[in-house]
């Protein structure tokens, strides 16, 4: 028998949907990370909501398709610092604990988005 994905043990494309629902607003207000959203319309902010949940998906072996560019082009010349990962990670954090997720699949989450941070950060 096959172990189900990630993807599946997280509750599927709704399940992944809610977490990026809940934690873009959290980066949005944020008063350090706020700045990377100021000027964005409300369409560009969805496009970037539904390519995060798209990434995430593709990323714990879902069926969506990402189509956005990868982490490293996408975020180059932003200037994101340490201080702002770990401000992205606490409310990372906030949000998994909102959906009390399992420890196994916080573990395997948290691990795949810490093997991200070397394309993001800058400096």
């Amino acid at each position: 028998m096959t172990e189900a994905t990630l993807y599946t043990r997280l509750g599927g494309y709704d399940a992944i949907a809610a977490v990026a629902a809940n934690l873009l607003p959290r980066l949005f207000g944020d008063a350090l990370l706020g700045r990377f959203w100021e000027h964005r319309s409300d369409d560009g902010l969805q496009r970037e909501q539904q390519l995060l949940v798209d990434f995430l998906s593709n990323a714990a072996g879902g069926p969506m398709y990402y189509t956005g560019r990868d982490m490293k082009l996408s975020h180059k010349g932003m200037r994101i610092s340490e201080a702002d990962w770990a401000a992205f990670m606490g409310h990372l954090n906030a949000t998994l604990d909102a959906f009390s997720l399992p420890a196994r699949e916080r573990g395997e989450v948290l691990a795949f988005i810490d093997s991200t941070k070397a394309d993001i950060v800058e400096c």
